[in-house]
């Protein structure tokens, strides 16, 4: 017992040492981090979710175990030195399991660049199911007060306001972070923009099936364009919501926050989860919050075309293989972010002290 004591001692001490007392020799050297939220069966060999591309084609062919995760194993690529998860659906896995990557002592994530590649809901009044599209700013959604729509006063747009007060239009706007939680965060404008720069051109598919869904979309000229490589703003709420109504609240609600520099593009779980967690971790000294990516491809319109209803909608897509750009979205995930993640990778010397920034 005499010499465990001491040996424990030293290992719990070991656990709040600073990220700088680790020895790098000791370390998994990682460049660029891939994020995916579900993966619906193996990794590879069957129907895919969004981590599978990756797995596949990078490829990220080695598997490092990770029993504190939801999927259980991580994957990496030893030449480029990528490391990729699955951090499971929902702002609360995505923060467990970032923080948990960041903590874990095999790593020194310091350099690392973090892209977020997931699919999501698209605004028709924006752009095409199939687009790809990287945000500049993402918007909690899901941190509101709520009236119920029963009670919502003739005079509001609908029932959701901000919680630091009582009306939809409260002015001055609230800090965004606040107090009362991180309403929203505007990732490195430069790198945005260089990672739009540098994929704005990547031909994306598109399919009889993405075609058939889209003109559907009378009176929409945005969402019946072919898929793209975008610039919008995420909404990120657990809730998946789904409307016309919801849809004109999502727009209302980036407009408010962001003060009218902000367009409301894509909607998705887990990037407010995504954000919080790192934005913490970079106040620790342990990520840089300037090496962060999100990208949104869109599998499906977030309301429905004129003559559907809402509810319709979802019958429609009760399944996730029953969204209109599923598969697409997939392929659209894994062709825009892995140019980035390459460019990255393969160009080290030139980007693990310098963040790149559009000429």
């Amino acid at each position: 017992m005499r010499r465990i004591v001491p040996l424990l001692a030293t290992v719990a001490l070991s656990l709040f040492r600073p990220p700088s007392a680790w020895a790098d020799d000791t370390k998994i050297s990682v460049r660029v981090v891939v994020v995916t939220t579900f993966e619906l069966g193996r990794d590879t060999g069957d129907i895919p979710g969004e981590f599978q591309n990756w797995v596949g084609k990078l490829p990220l062919s080695q598997e490092i175990a990770a029993p504190g995760t939801d999927h259980g194993v991580m994957r990496y690529n030893p030449s480029l030195q990528v490391l990729g998860l699955v951090t499971g659906e929902g702002p609360e896995h995505m923060a467990s399991a970032m923080t948990g990557l960041v903590l874990d002592p095999r790593f020194d994530l310091r350099k690392a660049y973090f892209v977020l590649a997931g699919i999501g809901g698209i605004d028709p009044n924006f752009g095409p199911v199939g687009a790809a599209v990287w945000a500049p700013r993402v918007i909690n959604g899901g941190l509101a007060h709520m009236v119920d729509a029963r009670e919502i006063p003739k005079n509001w747009p609908d029932g959701l306001l901000p919680v630091q007060g009582a009306s939809p239009d409260l002015h001055p706007v609230p800090a965004l972070h606040s107090q009362w939680g991180d309403m929203g965060y505007t990732l490195n404008p430069g790198l945005v923009s260089w990672a739009y720069q540098l994929t704005r051109d990547v031909l994306l598919p598109d399919t009889k099936g993405l075609q058939a869904s889209r003109a559907r979309y009378r009176g929409y000229p945005q969402a019946q364009l072919p898929p793209k490589v975008m610039l919008g703003d995420t909404v990120s709420g657990e809730t998946f919501w789904v409307g016309e109504r919801m849809n004109r609240w999502a727009e209302r609600w980036v407009k408010y926050w962001t003060e009218g520099k902000g367009v409301f593009a894509t909607s998705a779980e887990e990037d407010i989860g995504f954000m919080q967690a790192l934005s913490a971790q970079a106040r620790a000294g342990r990520v840089d919050i300037n090496r962060v990516l999100i990208l949104r491809t869109a599998s499906n319109y977030d309301m429905p075309h004129p003559g559907q209803s809402a509810a319709g909608l979802l019958q429609e897509e009760s399944q996730e293989s029953g969204f209109s750009g599923f598969m697409p979205s997939l392929d659209a995930a894994y062709r825009v972010g892995s140019v980035v993640v390459r460019e990255l990778a393969t160009r080290w010397d030139r980007y693990e002290t310098n963040v790149p920034v559009s000429p």
